[in-house]
């Protein structure tokens, strides 16, 4: 398993100079405790995404004290931290990020709060080549690490009229001149929504938290090999869920391009995206929509599925003339977990909660949970 201490490419610079200036002036300030030290003198820990969060606290347990930077219903696609985040980074042991691309405020973050700790990137933990390959597709070809059958069933698919493929939404989008930039390279960020990405990133979290704290590394470990444990169960419930569905059912509209792995791993076709994006904040054209409305059309699409990070109204449009239901009242957690007191706030929640949505809109009863997940 490779340990990557820094991140290994230069991320873009978003912060604002405000926070940053405001950050400084509170930290010179400040009569708060260095970094390192807590009043418990336990690990100091700065996560990214609320997905991160849950795993770093799965994996820490009472052996570390965790910050998170995004809140349930953020998005780090257009996220910049306050004054606050930046403090708690300044005095952070160790800080987790998602990496592939996703944290473009973090290079700003660090050299504002004066970060000196170890950055343990999560994707270190999954194959980003496999990644780019499952990027280029588009989704809906299933994996082969637990599922092979799957991908038999779905070997003569044919992905080659998929219009809203990576490549194609962002050259399409430069060409028409969006303000955004939705430049990620060759690999779709949300890789934790495979429960089989999710595994490898509790791994490297877990190396990360170990090479920084060695007197805990055995319980970090334990904890670590415990939720992978649960991680593969959740993988194997989800699968069955999905074969109970006809494959021709197994269509998927989503409100922005951001469940290509889970997609990928239930051999779901992908029809396309509200916003054919990486990001959730992206401008689609009225050739966009259009293209996606007849999309949904030819391909009998029953339903169209809005992210929890995102405004319904544009899903509904689309929903309301292709003639069929859009679902945002029950949506789909992928950048985010859901808020605490919810079936959705932990990533095991959120992915069991996405499966249950998803199947019931195609007309299927969810069976129950294995008492190992309820």
């Amino acid at each position: 398993m490779s340990r990557k201490n820094r991140i290994s490419h230069p991320l873009r610079v978003v912060a604002t100079a405000g926070a940053i200036a405001a950050a400084l002036t509170l930290a010179s300030c400040s009569g708060t405790a260095a970094k390192g030290e807590s009043d418990d003198g336990k690990l100091q820990v700065v996560a990214t995404t609320t997905q991160l969060q849950d795993f770093a606290s799965e994996v820490g347990g009472d052996d570390i004290d965790l910050t998170g930077l995004l809140v349930p219903g953020g998005s780090a696609h257009h996220f910049d931290p306050t004054p606050a985040d930046l403090l708690a980074l300044g005095k952070a042991d160790v800080l987790i990020v998602n990496g592939a691309g996703l944290e473009s405020f973090i290079d700003s973050a660090v050299e504002a709060s004066g970060f000196t700790g170890e950055i343990v990137t999560a994707s270190d933990g999954i194959d980003l080549a496999e990644a780019k390959a499952i990027t280029a597709e588009g989704g809906g070809a299933a994996h082969d690490h637990e599922h092979e059958h799957a991908e038999d069933e779905h070997a003569d698919h044919d992905h080659a009229d998929h219009d809203h493929a990576a490549e194609e939404e962002h050259a399409g989008h430069a060409e028409e001149g969006d303000d955004h930039d939705h430049d990620h390279g060759d690999v779709n960020p949300h890789i934790w929504t495979s429960p089989h990405n999710a595994e490898g990133m509790v791994d490297a979290v877990s190396d990360g938290l170990e090479k920084a704290d060695p007197d805990h590394a055995a319980d970090y470990r334990k904890r670590a090999d415990a939720y992978i444990e649960k991680l593969g169960e959740l993988d194997t419930w989800v699968h069955a869920q999905f074969e109970r569905v006809p494959e021709a059912d197994r269509v998927l509209v989503s409100g922005h391009d951001s469940l290509t792995y889970f997609l990928h791993d239930y051999g779901i076709r992908f029809a396309g995206s509200v916003l054919p994006s990486f990001e959730d904040n992206a401008e689609p054209s009225a050739a966009d929509i259009d293209a996606l409305v007849a999309k949904i059309k030819a391909e009998g699409v029953k339903a169209v599925f809005v992210e929890s990070s995102m405004n319904p109204k544009l899903a509904q449009t689309i929903a309301k003339e292709a003639g069929i239901e859009v679902v945002d009242a029950e949506s789909l957690y992928a950048d985010s977990l859901g808020k605490p007191g919810t079936d959705a706030e932990t990533y095991i929640g959120a992915t069991v909660s996405n499966t249950r949505v998803i199947i019931e809109a195609w007309g299927v009863e969810p069976e129950a949970l294995p008492a190992g997940l309820d």
